[in-house]
């Protein structure tokens, strides 16, 4: 084909009517895209679950992804022959440019197809933590929490101590699933398990502690182990999980300077802090009705005995010096 006197190599009327109903189909699929999102976003069960929301997203992707490629096929390969070849070429392209990408689609074909978590899901992927609110063909974004104190010193560096939204937004790409493992908290078994440690002094009545401890953790866990047992059975006729007691309980460990009183039970992922907040609560204030004290930091000595203090006057002290000469 000749323009303006320029033969353009390769280039035929063939070529350009393919290239104009490439263009056509471009903006067909993003047209489809969009009428099939709206659709689905119409429907009243769709706005209210937000798993429903999610697949039918992935649903609308899917479909004008397979329209898409199709159609391209269609117009550029009318022929096995230059099928074939347009594939060879598109694959070796593909598979030597775009790695990473190749990579993140894939996990993305895992993450849905395997389930290794879905929206709603808390996770930590790629070293960071958080709620799942959007999976995408090439990354993850999650809804960054915090870190508890045993782990705070893992990058990046966070200010939030406990399992609540740091207010950052992290899109974490998908190939993270193949080189770095994924924690979840919410998949097969709804619940985790965590514990608070009270140090008691020595001397002090640490049955009634233990009592008191153990009191508070079953006020504010208790409506939990019901539940969490039908889980853990139904998570034990998938996996060969040893058996796990669920209600509260407490453990002894001795130290030098105070008994550590540890209460382990079991409690959603979501809205822990406020637990043990009131567990917390509780235990200080009957600590208090009771006269148990907390062990002090071993920094913090007590003094229990003063050495005698002699205070004398001026003109008593200088003869006391003179007469001793």
């Amino acid at each position: 084909m000749t323009i303006f006197g320029v033969r353009l190599v390769g280039f035929t009327a063939d070529t350009g009517v393919k290239l104009l109903f490439t263009l056509a189909l471009i903006a067909f699929v993003i047209a489809l895209h969009r009428l099939v999102r709206w659709g689905m976003h119409s429907l009243s069960e769709v706005r209210r679950a937000p798993l429903t929301r999610f697949w039918t997203r992935q649903a609308a992707n899917i479909i004008t992804a397979v329209v898409f490629v199709a159609g391209l096929l269609s117009i550029w390969a009318n022929s096995p022959t230059r099928l074939a070849t347009f594939l060879g070429l598109v694959t070796a392209g593909v598979a030597f440019a775009l790695q990473s990408v190749v990579t993140a689609i894939a996990g993305y074909i895992v993450i849905l197809r395997g389930g290794v978590f879905r929206v709603g899901d808390r996770i930590v992927m790629g070293g960071v933590r958080g709620d799942v609110i959007a999976v995408g063909l090439l990354h993850t974004t999650i809804m960054e929490m915090g870190q508890p104190p045993t782990v705070q010193d893992a990058e990046p560096a966070m200010w939030i101590t406990s399992r609540q939204y740091t207010g950052r937004i992290v899109t974490v790409t998908n190939d993270q699933i193949f080189s770095n493992p994924v924690y979840n908290y919410t998949r097969d078994f709804p619940f985790i398990w965590d514990q608070m440690t009270i140090a008691v002094e020595y001397g002090a009545d640490y049955q009634q502690a233990e009592q008191i401890i153990l009191d508070a953790a079953r006020h504010h866990v208790e409506r939990f182990v019901k539940p969490g047992e039908q889980d853990f059975a139904t998570l034990q006729d998938r996996f060969d999980v040893y058996p796990s007691d669920l209600v509260p309980t407490t453990y002894y460990h001795l130290t030098p300077d105070w008994l550590q009183l540890t209460v382990r039970f079991v409690a959603p992922p979501h809205g822990i802090a406020l637990i043990k907040d009131g567990m917390a609560r509780d235990i200080l204030a009957a600590f208090t009705a009771h006269n148990i004290g907390i062990g002090n930091s071993p920094t913090q000595q007590q003094i229990t005995q003063l050495p005698p203090v002699r205070i004398e006057r001026g003109a008593q002290a200088a003869a006391s010096h003179d007469g001793g000469h």
